[in-house]
């Protein structure tokens, strides 16, 4: 069974790309558009990642990745923030309210690919 991605961005060209690239790389895609949609969504079915934005609307990526990790239901989800708040402040931030990896934007399809096989293993 492929792995199931859930993609948490608000930009539309941005969503287009993530999904299309993790599809291709043999995952099952959903999407939300902010962090409420995005914990109901977990709720429903935890994916077994979530590419988070973390300047998104309703609730940001960091208070999503801090109340996922905050459920012992979910631990098994891993979580990478994407984001173009690139600065090593915010980086540590997200890595210490417990996001697996950290990827800044803009951010090269391969990398992102790659990164995201690292931590979930293929599509």
């Amino acid at each position: 069974m492929a792995k199931s991605v859930l993609v948490v961005e608000d930009e539309p060209n941005i969503v287009l790309s993530l999904e299309f690239i993790m599809k291709q790389a043999g995952y099952e895609v959903r999407v939300a558009h902010d962090g409420e949609e995005a914990l109901r969504a977990v709720e429903e079915a935890a994916p077994d990642l979530i590419l988070l934005d973390v300047m998104i609307p309703k609730r940001d990526g960091y208070d999503v990745c801090q109340t996922i990790r905050s459920n012992p239901a979910w631990e098994g989800t891993r979580i990478i923030m994407l984001t173009a708040k690139g600065r090593e402040v915010e980086r540590e931030k997200g890595l210490a309210l417990g996001a697996d990896d950290y990827i800044t934007k803009p951010f090269s399809t391969h990398e992102l690919t790659q990164r995201v096989k690292e931590v979930v293993g293929g599509g």
